[in-house]
């Protein structure tokens, strides 16, 4: 099963991205306005400069209680772990359980073409099984 079988069932294909000179207050509204937890951040709107979850917001929060002043710049990940829409699932899961990552940007070469969240991919696994699962009962049951 490959990451591109999972951006394409997805409910929300669009790309929700912030810029690095926005206010971590815009951020907060726009994770709550989408209902997501974490936003790639873009200058141009189509490049991967960073990501920014809410984790980012809270880790910052508790050592700085000012982190609501700051910029989205000042809080995201720079060094950001990306996919490919060809890379395995499982492979994908394991990288972000081994690196504590909930959420992964998928880029074709230079292009950015969707995020992923342990979520969606758990969620993909889940739906793959209950199909195979299905498929055997209904051979294990013919007449």
């Amino acid at each position: 099963m490959r990451i591109t079988e999972v951006l394409q069932a997805k409910a929300l294909p669009d790309i929700v991205t912030i810029a690095p000179d926005a206010g971590v207050r815009e951020l907060i509204a726009t994770l709550a306005e989408h209902n997501i937890g974490a936003l790639i951040v873009s200058g141009d709107g189509s490049s991967l400069d960073g990501i920014v979850s809410e984790r980012d917001v809270v880790r910052r929060l508790h050592s700085d209680g000012t982190v609501i002043d700051n910029t989205v710049g000042a809080i995201m990940t720079q060094v950001v772990k990306t996919c490919s829409p060809d890379d395995n699932l499982d492979e994908v899961l394991g990288w972000m359980t081994e690196g504590r990552f909930r959420h992964i940007p998928v880029c074709d070469g230079d292009d950015l073409v969707g995020i992923v969240s342990i979520g969606d991919l758990v969620k993909h696994k889940i739906n793959l099984l209950e199909f195979e699962r299905d498929q055997l009962d209904s051979y294990v049951h013919q007449t």
